[in-house]
Formats: structure tokens, sequence, C-alpha cells
């Protein structure tokens, strides 16, 4: 057997270990329904008072590409809240340029948000749901700015700002 053949052979081999021994997380819609939130609604009535990016990450746990939102860049005093149900989650007090392209924040409002475990990338990460209606927000790592140095990376689909 040539080197190439057993070293490609030996990757797909690995590759498929590595998918079946894979713990993927429920879909949206499983992990919705066994979760208890303050509104709920069926996907057809998320459609209807969101657009199509606002659904594909609320509801879909999309992502939205970086450097794409607005809000990414919006330095005005005010209030960042869920696009879904304009629950209140974060304040421009803790909004920091983290250089990501995405808006990212040091600390939520105490009580607006949830976090469960993603493994969807082969790694375990903090994901952020609004905690009343669910909606998936974002993730929050380790790597943040003073005072808490987290960092609350949102999608700015998942959110419309509303100035002071």
């Amino acid at each position: 057997m040539k080197k190439r053949t057993f070293l490609l052979s030996g990757t797909a081999i690995a590759g498929a270990i590595v998918l079946l021994l894979h713990p993927f997380r429920k879909s949206p819609e499983t992990k919705a329904e066994t979760s208890k939130f303050e509104i709920t609604k069926s996907e057809e009535e998320w459609r209807k008072i969101l657009t199509p990016a606002q659904f594909q990450v609320l509801r879909k746990h999309g992502t939205e590409r970086a450097s794409t939102s607005p809000l990414d860049k919006q330095y005005a005093k005010g209030t960042y809240r869920c696009a879904a149900c304009n629950l209140p989650l974060f304040t421009s007090q803790t909004k920091f340029n983290s250089g990501t392209g995405w808006p990212s924040f040091y600390a939520p409002i105490e009580n607006a948000i949830k976090t469960t475990t993603d493994r969807s990338l082969f790694i375990a990460r903090t994901e952020v749901h609004c905690r009343r209606c669910g909606g998936h927000l974002g993730h929050v790592f380790e790597d943040g700015s003073k005072p808490t140095g987290q960092r609350y990376c949102m999608n700015g689909a998942a959110m419309k700002f509303v100035s002071r």
C-alpha cells in the first residue's frame, strides 16, 4: 500500500469514527419543545414576525457573516433587545469592540439570558439564549474585556437597538 493511500484511508476512517461518536446536539425544534419559555410560538408564527435572517439566527441557531451587522459598529447609548420578544438583553455601557465582526458585550442585563452547552463544532461552547423566548443569540467566551473577562459574541440579527 502506498503511503498516500494509507494516509487518506486513515483520515477517512478517523473522520468516520469522529462523526459516529460526536454527541450532536438536538435540533432547535426539539430543544425548544423540551424547554419552557414564557413566550412560545410555532415555527410559522415565528416566521410571520421575524425577517428571514432573524428567523435563521434566532430559531435555527444560525450565525450571520462577520462584519455584516450594523449593530457591530453601533456605539450610541441605549439598549440591545431581543428581536423576537423585545426583552432587554444588553446595555451600551457593556459593549466593546472585540474586532471579531460581531457585536460584543462583557455582561448581559441581569436575568436576561440563559445558556446551554453547544457541541455542534466538535468542541463545547457556551451558547447564549434569550431567557424569555429561547431565541439563539450567540456564544460567550472567556477572552473578553474587563471587568468580567467575558465576551458575549452576539448575532446582530438576533437583536434590535433602542437608543436612549
